[in-house]
């Protein structure tokens, strides 16, 4: 049978990250799907990509390929080592569907892959002639958590759409889009093997007045005429409790002020933007329309100057 380099399948290096060995899969499985690929051979491509991807996401699995050595290439006649099974566990696929030319059996993986890994079981005990044993499938659900609960941590009780309620700890300084592991309450396993794991994703929810900028918090202040015009110390609100904020003299609309550090914790923590809005008193009396009156005679103010070269 031949060698399938999975590396150069999806081309990335031997030693390539979790991360860029994704997002390499994610780039090849979009190009080659075939549902939408107009590439010359695009079904069989993807059908080497999953199978790269399938070895090279699992450490266990990565680990053993990698044994076989660097110095094999893709199309190299290969037969698995005599103590393979031994050395790793993985149980072959004997008996399955396979492809008279070498290519992909009825499981979907190549002969290849099936002389390694057998689709992924591995044999209760360890033992010739013992049933096979699978983890069950891994599972990914998402659920809608307050900002507070990211930046303080939380315990909750959420209710998955199977109708299954689980306790859950959020740590405190989880990114919105997050993700929490719950290790074995994923799928079923199959004759004895452990269950798969849950990855919830967390969703930030909107808020009354914070908004979400990775670990930065954003918040609009409204301050009045005189406070921009004149500076001030205004009482600002932060999840970890209000704080002092100096408004310099002559600020405009629109100016960021920085509050460092007050953003979601981590190493290090998101800091927290202060965006100031100055927002005009209205005029609803005959005073108060005087008084805007004589600012206007006063202060012989122009916005738009810089507009009409005034």
């Amino acid at each position: 049978m031949e060698f399938k380099d999975y590396y150069e399948i999806l081309g990335v290096d031997r030693g390539a990250s979790a991360d860029e060995i994704k997002k390499a899969y994610r780039r090849l499985a979009r190009k080659y799907h075939p549902d939408v690929s107009k590439e010359a051979q695009a079904e069989d491509r993807f059908k080497e990509v999953n199978e790269a991807y399938e070895v090279l996401k699992d450490p266990e699995k990565r680990r053993a390929y990698d044994q076989l050595g660097a110095n094999w290439k893709s199309g190299q006649d290969f037969r698995p080592p005599p103590d393979w099974e031994d050395m790793f566990g993985f149980g072959g696929a004997a008996g399955g569907a396979r492809a008279a030319d070498g290519g992909f059996g009825g499981n979907g993986f190549s002969d290849f892959f099936d002389s390694l890994f057998g689709g992924g079981f591995r044999r209760a005990g360890g033992g010739a002639g013992g049933m096979f044993r699978q983890k069950g499938a891994d599972q990914r659900a998402s659920i809608r958590v307050n900002i507070e609960d990211l930046y303080h941590g939380a315990s909750k009780t959420i209710r998955l759409a199977s109708g299954r309620s689980l306790k859950i700890s959020i740590p405190r300084g989880m990114a919105d889009g997050g993700q929490i592991r719950l290790a074995g309450q994923g799928g079923p396993g199959v004759n004895g093997g452990p269950n798969g794991d849950l990855y919830l994703t967390l969703n930030a929810a909107p808020h009354a007045y914070y908004r979400l900028d990775g670990r930065d918090i954003l918040l609009d202040l409204p301050v009045a005429p005189w406070e921009a015009a004149l500076g001030a110390s205004i009482k600002v609100p932060t999840l970890g409790g209000p704080v002092e904020l100096k408004i310099p003299p002559g600020t405009q609309s629109g100016r960021k002020l920085r509050l460092k550090g007050r953003g979601l914790p981590g190493s290090p923590p998101g800091d927290q933007y202060v965006l100031v809005q100055v927002v005009t008193p209205p005029a609803e009396t005959e005073a108060q329309r005087d008084f805007y009156a004589r600012m206007q005679k006063e202060l012989a103010f122009d916005p738009r100057a810089h507009l009409t070269g005034g």
